[in-house]
């Protein structure tokens, strides 16, 4: 291959993401950087927080750059070195972007990973990647589930969700699950064990509320947010005391013009509950942790990791957007290698 092919940025979406907002081009592959190397993207990571990089506001990582490739983590083989430690042909991960070639000077998101403990080299995109640890640290750090307690996943059976919710089986938890549809409903119970399951498609703020309310009459002891807007709002009238409130995600919202945020914010304070905003990148130190148990559950048959992979970088506007309809049935990954 002498071409690098790579899914540019060219304007600053308003409102969903539109065909025009992208453009695929191709470019020769790149020089590689002194200490660094050049690596052979095979598998990237499509994940809503890709929609709030790409607009031009203040947030956790600065924005994409107008006229640069979509920013992605990615796994792939190391094509051409000037490092020992990344050897032609090895393989590795890192936050790269979707394109076919990426120049890498090794840092704090670079790691070598050993594919022959997997099954595919996704594996590390998501049940040893920000999937799984994502689940594994927001649950144990953050919510700290005890035995006997009431969990609420919105966003349920999303590809970190279904692993909240097994997490929270695991410890004794009973597990509300929320998602959009009857088979995403059925898929939670079925195959990730999850206690209840609410459709919230076709039902109102009020509706919602008086579900969760049904399936939770002790309140909520953790809410695990993706989701955001009404659902949000439905299960914070529905807190237990002392509730613990992980902001992960707000999806609903990424492609909202206009952003309303929690309304009802003093429900916090009439059940004394703390919310708690969760960004996976705090723990990169600990990710073989994480990794190693969610490994070891997974070969015990007590976690299910599902993957929905999308192949071709031409594709990738279509398989981006399978994130906000709802389409995706595992976690997004595109095949580009």
């Amino acid at each position: 291959m002498t071409q690098n092919r790579r899914f540019l940025l060219r304007r600053r979406p308003h409102g969903d993401p539109v065909p025009d907002d992208f453009e695929l081009v191709s470019e020769p592959i790149p020089h590689v950087p002194e200490g660094g190397f050049v690596m052979r993207n095979h598998y990237c990571s499509l994940d809503p927080a890709q929609r709030g990089w790409m607009a031009d506001e203040p947030s956790y990582m600065p924005p994409i750059p107008l006229g640069d490739a979509v920013r992605a983590t990615s796994v792939g083989q190391v094509h051409a070195s000037d490092n020992a430690d990344f050897p032609v042909g090895s393989w590795v991960m890192n936050l790269n972007a979707i394109e076919e070639f990426t120049p890498v000077v090794p840092g704090h998101f670079t790691a070598p990973i050993d594919v022959g403990i997997v099954d595919s080299p996704s594996k590390f995109l998501s049940a040893m990647g920000a999937v799984g640890l994502t689940a594994y640290f927001g649950m144990l750090d953050v919510a700290k589930p005890k035995q006997g307690e009431t969990l609420c996943v919105s966003g349920a059976a999303g590809a970190v969700g279904s692993v909240v919710g097994q997490i929270g089986k695991i410890h004794g938890c009973r597990v509300i699950g929320i998602a959009g549809g009857t088979e995403k409903c059925r898929r939670l119970i079925d195959d990730y064990g999850f206690d209840v399951a609410i459709d919230y498609r076709g039902k109102s703020q009020e509706e919602l509320r008086e579900e969760i309310g049904k399936a939770a009459p002790d309140g909520l002891d953790m809410v695990f947010e993706n989701v955001g807007g009404d659902i949000l709002e439905a299960e914070v009238f529905n807190l237990a005391k002392d509730a613990r409130i992980v902001l992960c995600g707000l999806i609903s919202e990424y492609n909202s013009v206009e952003k309303h945020g929690l309304q009802n914010l003093w429900q916090l304070i009439v059940h004394q509950a703390s919310i708690h905003g969760f960004l996976i990148m705090d723990y990169a130190d600990r990710f073989p942790e994480g990794g190693a148990q969610i490994a070891q559950w997974m070969a015990e048959g007590k976690v299910r990791i599902d993957e929905d992979v999308q192949e071709g970088i031409e594709n990738t506007y279509d398989a981006f957007m399978r994130l906000f309809s709802g389409k995706n049935t595992g976690k997004l990954i595109l095949k580009i290698a």
